[in-house]
């Protein structure tokens, strides 16, 4: 099986269209972000419609979703550049919406969770594929105020994601799916109009073998960390599927390390810029997702929040981030992406270490807990444009495969954290959440510390 490769060095565009194909692009990014989160909220209401489902089977419509979303991302990065961006887009986008409608339609629980799965699919593509869309566009130098853009995005569907779920939820499920269908019909149409054709180029053949390894062996690491609370750490099921993860991560290796043109070279990690920015990413959502489970966690088993009043409580988070993060290109032009970067892992250490520190079983929002919030929302935006930003500086035809897997480790890490979290918390004791968010504040000055080694692209200042 070939593919052209058809992204050649990227054309900068000018004038209103590089903005509007932003537009375009921050609209897929926010459709997959909030699909992610809206359905969180739904879980009652699909053990009702499903009668005889237990809340851990109702769980794999989210469960799948993320393990599939995580395990895609490579390849699918990897695909957008060789097939061409705009073509890969308007697959995703497509793809997004039919199977947005077969979940909207689905008659039972395994047929919803087969669309969900056919859905992370398509968010895989479009995630990277809409970054590898919107950089190029833009000359290096305004880079910063993009990913600024771009992070406020991702804030506004992660933030709005409950908040839309639950007020759909008031004409039924089904309408948490069903409202993405006309969303994708003018986001087709327009990136039809509007997104740069892709210059053809060398063919190459695609690394299916590859593509399959990397699949596996992410969605077993995902699948483990994400159901070892569930299953039991100790149990058959967790550890078997520990053992087939690191026999299948050995061979993945082995196999990238002997093939020609792999899935994702090694290569990419020379690149010392965008390594750093791996291992800020990982080491910063290791921390930032297990502090959004634990606010929640703490809100209502501490505070006996209702869920409602506890999504609320935790809105000046992304509130945060969206307001920060336009600015955040000035603060990269004036500063230089790596003060950016060490600074959001030490605000974010900062707000854990607040919440460790001030946090007592007397609700005292204002305080205690809007402090952290708010720290933890700012953080996003000056840490997260400069690290993912650093995809650009990699060779423009592997621009979607670069942000594939800053993005993969993203999701990976957040598995872990909330599987460390789940570990440290126990029975939810006051002490639990004090030594959780103690080593959150550790992964945090990590991220900081790793951050340091950050070069400022000249191109950006």
């Amino acid at each position: 099986m070939t593919a052209h490769n058809t992204e050649s060095p990227a054309v900068t565009q000018t004038g209103i269209r590089r903005w509007r194909i932003l537009a375009i692009a921050s609209a897929a990014q926010f459709l997959a972000i909030l699909d992610l989160f809206a359905v969180s909220v739904a879980f009652p209401a699909l053990e009702r419609t499903f009668h005889g489902t237990s809340l851990a089977e109702v769980s794999w419509v989210l469960n799948a979703y993320t393990i599939v979303l995580a395990a895609m991302l490579v390849p699918a990065g990897r695909l957008a550049d060789d097939i061409g961006r705009k073509p890969a887009f308007l697959l995703g986008m497509t793809l997004f919406g039919v199977a947005s409608l077969g979940c909207a339609v689905a008659p039972v629980l395994p047929a919803l969770v087969a669309a969900r799965i056919v859905q992370a699919v398509a968010a895989a593509i479009l995630i990277p594929t809409s970054l590898g869309l919107a950089l190029p566009a833009f000359p290096p130098r305004e880079h910063p105020k993009v990913m600024g853009i771009w992070t406020a995005v991702a804030a506004a569907g992660a933030g709005s994601g409950p908040v839309a779920g639950g007020l759909l939820l008031a004409a039924g499920w089904r309408w948490i799916f069903l409202i993405n269908i006309p969303v994708v019909a003018v986001a087709v149409l327009a990136g039809r109009r509007e997104l740069p054709a892709s210059p053809r180029g060398v063919r190459k053949r695609l690394d299916l073998p590859g593509a399959a390894l990397v699949l596996a062996t992410v969605a077993g690491l995902t699948t483990v960390f994400t159901q070892a609370s569930v299953w039991g750490y100790g149990s058959e099921a967790i550890l078997g599927c520990t053992v087939a993860t690191v026999l299948l991560g050995a061979l993945t290796v082995h196999h990238l390390r002997r093939t020609p043109d792999p899935v994702v070279s090694f290569e990419l990690f020379r690149h010392r810029l965008f390594t750093v920015a791996v291992s800020g990413v990982f080491l910063y959502y290791l921390a930032f997702a297990a502090m959004i489970l634990a606010a929640t966690l703490f809100l209502t088993g501490r505070w006996h929040y209702s869920v409602v009043t506890a999504a609320l409580a935790i809105a000046p988070m992304p509130a945060s981030t969206m307001a920060t993060a336009p600015l955040s290109g000035r603060i990269v032009t004036r500063f230089g992406a790596r003060a950016s970067a060490v600074l959001g892992g030490l605000t974010l250490a900062a707000g854990c270490g607040w919440w460790a520190l001030t946090a007592t079983d007397r609700p005292e929002y204002l305080v205690v807990f809007l402090p952290g919030a708010v720290l933890a929302g700012v953080s996003t935006a000056l840490l997260q444009p400069p690290l993912f930003g650093s995809a650009a500086t990699l060779p423009s035809n592997r621009i979607s495969l670069a942000s594939g897997v800053l993005m993969m480790s993203r999701q990976i890490s957040s598995a872990l954290g909330v599987a460390i979290l789940t570990a440290i918390l126990g029975h939810q004791a006051l002490h639990g959440f004090r030594l959780a968010w103690l080593a959150m504040c550790a992964a945090a000055l990590a991220s900081a510390a790793a951050s340091t080694w950050f070069r400022d692209n000249p191109g950006q200042r």
